[in-house]
């Protein structure tokens, strides 16, 4: 089944140097793009991410260090990734609580002012995981009845990614063929930033799920303990998250006049 669209949607994966969003680097990135009309394009760069990346990671995903010493960083190549996915939904395999944390920490990095406001997100891993609870490689196995060649490849797993999202489609006459509907269906909690460490309560309220003011008011803890927020924006929290707390603080000032 091919994807109603009403703008663009952009497939995507991601090879890192680990696993913290707020620490890591890119080293690979592929952008499957797909078009309302039908066209597609996609593009994979690899990265130097200027920093070392461990052993046990090369050993996951075959990228090591001399074969990205000489690529472009993430800095330089950000205006092209920005400009491929600027317009665009975005989809990916556990995207929601890697991916795009990760890529939109590399944006801000970099200078890009970038955020969600006028997009959704499709968790393709959510919905095989609701479904059928399996990895990526039997995901595709499952659904489309072909191997993973090449798994950890980033191409390879946006490739992959895509296929299993028109099979899925298919398979479950539930499931709405609508980016909107689909992106509610894979959103596993109303986080107001992407690492989940401010949320919505079920009065549409800002709260904290982490630490000493867990499930307490982003505004009132601002309000009631002002250094807060200067902790968290000294500490290593990710930048998308300093960028939230900061939009809701300037909202309560805002509000006072």
């Amino acid at each position: 089944m091919e994807l109603k669209l009403n703008k663009p949607i952009c497939f995507f994966d991601l090879e890192t140097t680990g696993i913290e969003v707020a620490k890591d680097r890119i080293v690979e990135i592929s952008i499957f793009k797909v078009f309302p009309n039908g066209t597609q394009e996609s593009k994979t760069w690899l990265v130097n991410p200027e920093m070392r990346i461990p052993e046990a990671v090369i050993a996951v995903h075959g990228i090591t260090n001399e074969k990205v010493a000489n690529e472009p960083t993430f800095s330089q190549l950000a205006p092209q990734i920005h400009n491929m996915i600027k317009d665009s939904d975005l989809a990916g395999f556990n995207s929601d609580r890697f991916d795009i944390p990760l890529l939109v920490e590399e944006l801000l990095r970099a200078g890009v002012d970038f955020d969600m406001k006028n997009r959704v997100a499709v968790d393709v891993q959510t919905i095989f995981h609701k479904k059928e609870e399996r990895t990526l490689s039997a995901a595709l196995k499952f659904y489309c009845g072909k191997s993973l060649e090449n798994a950890h490849s980033a191409e390879a797993d946006t490739m992959a990614t895509y296929e299993i999202l028109k099979a899925q489609l298919d398979r479950y006459p539930d499931l709405e063929n609508d980016m909107k509907s689909l992106s509610e269906f894979t959103t596993r909690k109303k986080s107001v930033d992407f690492a989940g460490f401010i949320a919505m309560d079920s009065e549409g309220q800002e709260v904290f799920t982490f630490g000493k003011h867990k499930g307490a008011r982003v505004e009132r803890v601002l309000e009631d303990e002002p250094g807060y927020f200067g902790w968290i924006q000294n500490a290593d929290f990710p930048l998308y998250t300093k960028k939230v707390l900061t939009g809701i603080k300037l909202r309560k000032l805002n509000n006072k006049f």
